[in-house]
């Protein structure tokens, strides 16, 4: 064990070198295993998503885009909120048969057909987040589309996670 601690620290001192030092000035390193939610304080405060989430060295998942798609493949809910959950919850489910959990989610892209309604929605739409995630988010970033694969769909969620 002690062989493969001083290994890691050796190529940690290495890559410290090239990049020229161990990460931004004040910035902590992320956690053993974990992620770190980045969150300057001369950017706005963030509300449902952080700046930049670090990852220590791990897994990547990649998550394909989902929708609000049902097990027989038909688009249910009505209203973005409901699909919003739907299309979350999926990607969670296919997470979770990846390896990966709530927690170990780095980035999410919203696809919406309609970002005002997404914007008018926010608060329902933190909830079922708060609900079914918690309250910790990973870097996000919200895009308006003209329209999505499924023509029925309001929102696609997709992105990656790191597993420890």
């Amino acid at each position: 064990m002690s062989a493969e601690r001083d290994g890691r620290e050796a190529q940690r001192e290495r890559d410290e070198r090239k990049s020229g030092g161990p990460g931004p000035v004040g910035a902590p390193p992320a956690p053993a295993g974990g992620l770190e939610r980045v969150n300057p304080s001369e950017l706005s405060p963030p509300t449902g998503f952080s700046h930049a989430v670090r990852a220590a060295p791990g897994t990547i998942v990649f998550l394909a885009g989902q929708t609000a798609l049902d097990g027989a493949g038909r688009i249910v809910g009505d209203g973005i909120v409901a699909q919003f959950e739907r299309a979350l919850a999926n990607l969670l489910t296919a997470a979770q048969a990846a390896g990966a959990g709530p927690a170990d989610l780095a980035k999410l892209t919203v696809f919406t057909v309609d970002v005002a309604d997404y914007r008018s929605n926010a608060a329902a739409i933190g909830q079922v987040w708060k609900r079914l995630v918690g309250t910790d988010y990973p870097a996000m970033a919200v895009i308006g589309a003209t329209r999505l694969w499924d023509e029925a769909a309001l929102v696609e969620i997709e992105g990656f996670a790191v597993v420890r």
